[in-house]
């Protein structure tokens, strides 16, 4: 729930050091001592992609990537909200970054090509909470 809540908090002005809000929120999470949400919040959304195409040498080994449902988990709530906090599809979600920023602009680039993992995520939590008696 606290990566849920602080999976943004990169973009904070005086924390946006590299302007990569992933890397940014994950260094200051790391600086209070909280390893696992750092590495949550620096792998939200396929941060490890997008560092990739900004040139971000040794990302994963900073910050290295678990891959588990909890990696899922709050990819699939970050790509389920609207900007405004309303529910929306992921296919929603993804069109509503690409003409935000443009299908060049290296975020748009970046969703469009996790798309997949998305997919399997959001399978993956699905069958997680319908065996725990979770509706979504």
């Amino acid at each position: 729930m606290a990566a849920a809540y602080l999976h943004d908090i990169g973009y904070a002005p005086g924390l946006a050091a590299t302007g990569f809000h992933p890397l940014d929120g994950a260094r200051h999470l790391r600086s209070f001592g909280e390893e696992d949400l750092a590495r949550l919040v620096a792998h939200h959304t396929n941060a490890k992609h997008e560092a990739g195409l900004r040139g971000i040498e040794d990302y994963e080994d900073e910050f290295p990537f678990g891959g588990t449902l909890l990696d899922d988990a709050l990819t699939f709530c970050d790509l389920s909200t609207s900007p405004d906090g309303q529910l929306v599809t992921i296919e929603d979600r993804l069109a509503e970054i690409v003409e935000r920023y443009g299908p060049d602009h290296v975020v748009a680039r970046t969703v469009l090509a996790g798309m997949p993992g998305f997919e399997r995520g959001r399978e993956r939590v699905r069958r997680h909470c319908a065996e725990a008696g979770v509706s979504l």
